[in-house]
Formats: C-alpha cells, sequence, structure tokens
C-alpha cells in the first residue's frame, strides 16, 4: 500500500509552456471502515485456517488444535502490541516501531525476517489452493469412475502450476498499479462467513449424531512429536524432562495459526476516524472471525476425521473434512466444491496482500533512505515500484517451485519470519515504553507504578513469550533456521550496501512521500476529486499547518471535502514569464509541505485532496482556484507579517478584481491559538450590534407613525438611508460624506476604548 512515485513524464505545459494546474495524488487518500480494514487482514490471517490445523497436527499430534486454540487467544495480545504501536506511529509496523527504539541495525535485520514472512505468505497460500484444488479433482474422479485417488506427487503438480499461475496473475495486477481493493476483501469474508457457518453447523450435527470426543488434552504426556517435530532437539532428553519446553515446541508448531498481523499494522494508515477506536473494533472482529474459524476447524477435523484418513487430508484439511461430514456423498461432494471455490478465493487473495504487503514495507524502507531511489523508479508505463514488484515476486516464484507444492515445507520455513516479526515488535514497544515514556492514547493492560516507575508487566509477559517461542523455533525448526537466517543475512546486507551508497552519494534523507502528478489545463471539482462546496485551506509553510488540522477535527468524513492548496509564484522578467516545467511546479518544497499535510491527514483518518497553482499573486491564485474548484469555505492561518484585519483587507482586494459573476466565499482567519476570525467575501448581509438594531428600529416606529398608511419595513428604511447617502455622493458631497463617516468612526473607537 505504498504512495505512487512522482512520474517523471508528468513534464511539459500549455500555452506558453507554464503548466498551470498540478493535481498532486497518493494511493492512500481513501480512508476505510473497520468492517473493510478487518475483511483486508483476514484475507491474510483466515487463510491460515486452510492449513494451520493440519501442519500443527503433523508435528504434534491429536493435542494440535488445543494449541491452535492457545495460539489463537495469545493472538489477542499480540494483536494489542500492534494497535500500541500502531497509535505511535501511523505508518507503523515493525521496521518503524524498531528503528525509533532499537536503532536502524535491528530495523534491518526486523526487516529481513519480515520480508522472509511475506515472501512464503504467497507461495504458502497459493500452493494451499492448490492441494484444495488437486483434492477436490481427486474426489470427483474417483466419483466418476476416472481413475483412483490421485498420487501425492500429482497433487503437488496440479498445486504447483496453480500457484506460479495465481502469482503471476498478482504480479501483472500489482505492476498496472490496481490498488487491492477493500470491497472485493469484504466481498470475499462474506463468502466465507456464509461457508464458514455452513460448516459449523453441519460438524456440530455430525459429532453430535456420532457422540465424538474432543482431542486428548494438551498435556505434556499427550504430545506426540513426529520425527522432524524436534530438530536439533531430536536426541535431546530436555522436551521429555521439562514439560514447558514440550509446550513452547508446540506452540511454536502452531504459530502460523496467528499469521498476517503485521498486516493490521499495514492497513492502519487506511483506517477512518476514529482512528484509533476503529482499528480497535477491526481487531476484536478480526480476533472473533479467526477465533472461531481456525480453532473450530482444527477441533472438528480430530473430533470426525477418521485418524487414518485424516493423515492422507493434513495438507487438505477443510476439504477432508467436507468428506466426512455426515450426509449423502453428492452433498459432500457440492460442500467440497464450495469449500474449495471459498478457499481458492481468500487464499488467492493472501497472494496479493503478500505482493502488496512487501512492496509496501521496501517503499518504506526505500523512502527511509535504505534502499536507492533505483528500486522505486517508477513503471515507464504505469508508474508503479515494479523493480520492487519483480524481485518480490521473481523470489516467490523460485520458492515454489523449490518447495515443489509440499506445504509442509513451506509452513516449515514461513513459521521464521512470523515468529520473530512479531517477536522484534513487542521487544521495540518494550524498549519504547522507557525511551519515550508518556501518556499513548491505548496501552497494553496490566501496568503498575513502582516509585514513580511504570512496570508493564502485560506487555513484557507477551514479548517473552514470543521470544521463548522464537528461539525454541531455532532448535526444532533447523530447515527454518538456516534458510530464514541466510535469507535474513544477505537481505540485511543488501540494505547496509544500499543505504551506504545512498550517504555517499550525498544526497541527504528526509523521510517524504511520493506523489502522482498530473498536468491539468485548469483546475475543477473533476480533476481533484472533490465535490462542489469543498472546503479550500492555502498552505505554504509545513511549520504552520495548525488551520488544517483544525479544518480535520471538526468536518466529518464524507460530509465535506478538504482541498490542500499551494500557490507557487511566477516571477515576471522583462521578457514576460519564465517557463516552469513540472520539476519546478512541484519540487520539493511542495513535496515536503503535502507529506506533512497527508501524515496530518492519516493521522486523523480523514482524506484530504491536492493540487498546486501557478500564480502571479497569491490572493488571486487561491480566490481563482476557489472559483475553480465551487469552493464554499476558504480556511488560511495567519500571515507572519500582516494582522488579521490587513489580511482580510487585501483578499477582499482581490475578490473585488474576480471577473463576474463573482462567487462568494465564507473566509476563516486562523490564529496559533486556536481563535477563528469569519469574515464573509461578496455581498451579504451585515452583522447589526444591538445599537445598530435597536436604532433602525425606532426610525422605523418614527417613520411609521409619519407614514400611518403606507406599509413600512425594516429594510426599507436600510434601502432608503443607503440611496440618500448615494445621493449625496452623485451630487458632489463625497468629500463630506467620508468626513462624517470618518467622525463616526473615531467616535465609535473612542467609545470602545472608554468601556475598556
Amino acid at each position: 500500500m505504498s504512495s505512487t512515485p512522482i512520474n517523471p513524464a508528468a513534464t511539459g505545459g500549455r500555452g506558453n509552456g507554464i503548466p498551470r494546474v498540478i493535481v498532486a495524488t497518493t494511493a492512500l487518500l481513501t480512508f476505510i471502515s473497520f468492517w473493510r480494514a478487518a475483511a483486508i487482514v483476514l484475507n491474510d490471517l483466515a487463510s491460515s485456517a486452510y492449513y494451520a490445523g493440519g501442519e500443527a497436527e503433523g508435528y504434534i499430534g491429536k493435542t494440535a488444535p488445543w494449541f491452535i486454540l492457545a495460539i489463537m487467544l495469545f493472538s489477542y495480545a499480540v494483536r494489542a502490541v500492534y494497535v500500541e504501536s500502531c497509535s505511535m506511529f501511523v505508518r507503523g509496523g515493525v521496521y518503524r516501531a524498531v528503528k525509533q527504539s532499537l536503532g536502524g541495525a535491528l530495523a534491518k535485520f526486523s526487516v529481513s525476517a519480515l520480508m522472509f514472512d511475506y515472501i512464503l505468505t504467497g507461495p504458502i497460500s497459493g500452493v494451499s489452493a492448490g492441494q484444495y484444488l488437486g483434492g477436490l479433482l481427486s474426489d470427483l474422479s474417483q466419483h466418476a469412475h476416472v481413475s483412483g485417488p490421485f498420487s501425492e506427487s500429482t497433487v503437488a503438480g496440479i498445486a504447483t502450476i496453480f500457484a506460479i499461475v495465481v502469482t503471476v496473475y498478482f504480479w501483472w495486477e500489482n505492476t498496472k498499479g490496481i490498488p487491492e481493493s477493500s470491497e472485493k476483501a469484504l466481498h470475499i469474508m462474506k463468502l466465507v462467513t456464509v461457508m464458514v457457518v455452513l460448516l459449523i453447523g453441519w460438524c456440530i450435527y455430525t459429532a453430535v449424531l456420532r457422540h465424538s470426543q474432543l482431542p486428548p488434552f494438551p498435556y505434556p504426556r499427550n504430545l506426540h512429536f513426529s520425527p522432524s517435530a524436534l530438530g536439533w532437539l531430536a536426541h535431546s532428553s530436555l522436551p521429555h524432562m521439562f514439560g514447558i519446553i514440550a509446550i513452547f515446541i508446540a506452540l511454536g508448531h502452531s504459530v502460523l495459526a496467528m499469521s498476517g498481523e503485521e498486516s493490521l499494522a499495514q492497513v492502519y494508515r487506511e483506517i477512518e476516524s476514529p482512528k484509533l477506536k476503529n482499528l480497535k473494533k477491526a481487531g476484536l472482529v478480526i480476533f472473533v472471525y479467526s477465533l472461531v474459524f481456525t480453532s473450530l476447524v482444527s477441533f472438528f477435523a480430530v473430533m470426525i476425521i477418521p485418524d487414518d484418513v485424516r493423515q492422507n487430508y493434513l495438507e487438505n484439511l477443510i476439504g477432508g473434512l467436507a468428506m466426512s461430514l455426515q450426509g449423502p456423498l453428492i452433498a459432500r461432494l457440492i460442500f467440497h466444491g464450495f469449500v474449495v471455490v471459498v478457499g481458492t478465493f481468500i487464499l488467492a487473495g493472501a497472494v496479493n496482500t503478500a505482493i502488496v504487503g512487501s512492496n509496501g514495507v521496501l517503499n518504506r524502507v526505500s523512502e527511509d533512505g535504505v534502499l536507492t531511489e533505483w528500486f522505486r523508479q517508477p513503471h515507464p508505463r504505469f508508474g508503479t515500484s515494479y523493480r520492487i514488484i519483480n524481485i518480490v515476486v521473481g523470489l516467490q516464484i523460485l520458492t515454489i517451485l523449490i518447495s515443489r507444492g509440499n506445504v509442509t515445507f513451506l509452513a516449515n520455513l514461513y513459521a521464521f519470519g512470523v515468529i520473530w516479526s512479531f517477536a522484534m515488535n513487542g521487544l521495540a514497544v518494550l524498549v519504547l515504553r522507557y525511551t519515550r515514556p508518556g501518556q499513548r492514547e491505548f496501552q497494553v493492560p496490566l501496568n503498575f507504578v513502582v516509585r514513580g516507575v511504570q512496570i508493564p508487566v502485560g506487555l513484557g509477559l507477551i514479548t517473552l513469550t514470543l521470544f521463548a517461542i522464537a528461539v525454541t523455533n531455532l532448535f526444532t525448526k533447523p530447515v527454518a533456521t538456516i534458510a530464514g537466517g541466510i535469507f535474513s543475512v544477505i537481505l540485511y546486507i543488501v540494505f547496509t550496501i544500499s543505504e551506504r551508497r545512498a550517504k555517499h552519494g550525498g544526497v541527504a534523507h528526509v523521510e517524504m512521500d511520493q506523489f502522482n502528478l498530473e498536468l491539468e489545463g485548469e483546475l475543477s471539482p473533476e480533476a481533484v476529486g472533490a465535490r462542489p462546496g469543498n472546503i479550500l485551506v492555502p498552505v505554504s509553510n509545513h511549520f504552520n499547518l495548525y488551520h488544517l488540522g483544525n479544518v480535520l477535527d471538526r468536518i466529518k468524513p464524507g460530509r465535506r471535502d478538504v482541498v490542500l492548496l499551494h500557490v507557487r509564484l511566477l516571477r515576471r522578467s522583462a521578457s514576460g514569464e519564465n517557463e516552469l516545467d513540472a520539476d519546478q511546479l512541484f519540487g520539493s518544497i511542495e513535496q515536503h509541505l503535502f507529506s506533512q499535510a497527508l501524515s496530518m491527514a492519516e493521522k486523523r483518518g480523514k482524506s484530504i485532496r491536492l493540487a498546486v497553482v501557478a500564480a502571479n499573486d497569491l490572493w488571486d491564485g487561491i480566490l481563482r482556484a476557489a472559483t475553480a474548484l465551487q469552493s464554499s469555505t476558504i480556511v488560511i492561518g495567519r500571515s507572519a507579517k500582516d494582522n488579521t484585519e490587513e489580511q482580510a483587507r487585501q483578499i477582499g482586494e482581490a475578490w473585488e478584481k474576480l471577473p463576474d459573476p463573482k462567487p462568494q466565499f465564507n473566509l476563516e482567519i486562523h490564529l496559533p491559538n486556536g481563535d477563528k476570525i469569519y469574515k464573509v467575501l461578496g455581498p451579504h448581509a451585515p452583522n447589526l450590534t444591538a445599537n445598530e438594531v435597536n436604532l433602525l428600529h425606532r426610525l422605523w416606529l418614527r417613520f411609521s407613525e409619519s407614514l400611518a398608511r403606507e406599509e413600512l419595513h425594516h429594510h426599507d428604511v436600510v434601502h432608503f438611508a443607503l440611496e440618500e447617502v448615494q445621493k449625496e455622493i452623485e451630487e458632489g458631497h463625497e468629500d463630506e460624506v467620508v468626513n462624517r463617516l470618518r467622525n463616526h468612526l473615531e467616535s465609535n473607537q473612542s467609545k470602545r476604548k472608554s468601556k475598556v
């Protein structure tokens, strides 16, 4: 979910070669509800229900469902760590949290482990979907008496081909720049929900009818590790001597069930206001959904599928469950087909999430100056960071080929990146409690204060548990340890070399967003994507954006659009206007300014539109932009040079110079202390004081007595008085009228001073 790079092709102009208007856009200006945010994360997280239970049982035996349940309950605590991290950094995630607390070196290691996770997310999801497809084709082939059950190699071949096809498809979609759609994710989760409700209902019916027993309780004596489950501890007596070690080994083999938590941090940028409240709601929805779906699938699989049959379905667990339910074979086959269709959608969605997430993380690293600009060079046609996408997809396809369609092999590797990214994020947030103390919008519960020092018991226990599982996995998953370690070291070296080259190139790094620039002949609501009646907020200095913050705080999402405007002033010379290309009109000043504004908008979960216009006069440029955009309100900050009255006078004079018909605008001048001054540009009813209203009423009463037979209104008195003044001026008594008006103003000022 990275922003779109500046398009180098956006050059040239119109007329005399000066691009009058540039609309700057980014992929992160549309905010989504917590339901859609939860759907995006669940497309990644809930997909693990299709393979996590079977993989865990293959390592630790029939007690696996209890450990899957424990991991799903523990995931809520891990999610709380991510919520605290996100509340501190809108553009959060492992990399930002670790860098702020532990420094750049560990941040690069953390993102290396995270990339190992993302590189494997796509292949394991694609291969798992292929396994389900191969299992369905095998069952249909047997039912139609075409052949016997497919061999493992045949199913693995189908899984490999399917995974590669899906990965290539989403490579092209992301290269074109089609964003991940929250609407599509929501539709997929609705379909998954229908399947889950049918599956749970049918499983309960089957379990009651057959008097099925719960899986063995998770006592150490009930753990039956497979030969490959202990890794380097296979010849050690530690797992048998210490039950707690056996428990952590079992948890390590079940940790796949909570993969996808990092997606929550990535999607936080796009959650609408109130941001943190909606993040908590999304987290609760994700927890309940994944708890019910993932854990119940594991329980029902052990309770319903016979032991000898279940061993053939460990990579296709829900498919095996569908075929073992109570009911006619044709009904089970139809439901099996439905399970595979739904699984294909959600697992394919996880493939896309992996590519999008990888691209987003590496763009974040690149924005931070760790990767050189070469990686973010835009596609010549689509403007996307295609080089990063190509590298990620290439590694994913290589991983699929190496796995040969074996989900267990991929799951073994996958656990490395999952647990280490969680552990490093937990450690980073724990360290930040001491390096950046103070109130937070949210904190992981169970905090105690001893002699003025906070003791974060809850956060400490979560972090300790994560590291215990991570260290245990180092010894029990040797292949994952070696592969993940080598990958992380290589990527760390790439990051380090790239960062040094960038520094040696003399490029000073400033964190800024990248924007896609579109040259427009004229400004219009359609060009910036704003509706008429919008609020125009001119900005010129990224240090003084308090008026933008005030506007964002008060508007409600969806009610009115906010357009951020920067006026690039042109200079005249004897030969006429200097020509400007797009880079001159939108340079580092505008990029820095818009990056700060975008950060403020993201923090509040509010949308803003961005535009740059060229003009010879500041106020004229603002008013012409407001006219073109059909804005109703202009909000400006206080000038550093002029007082508010002078500002209002200058913009009023500029309004008078606009061509007819002149639109009316509400003008708000915001002060740094929070005060606001309201003006109206254009003809409008004056704000009369109580004394002026009383004077008008007394005159109306007096004239009404003299004109008893005439219908006289208050506005008639005002109209008559104004016409009398105008008549005096036209008769050549303007100086006398002006002197009387001056005396009136001086008298009023004296009265106000005497009251003070």
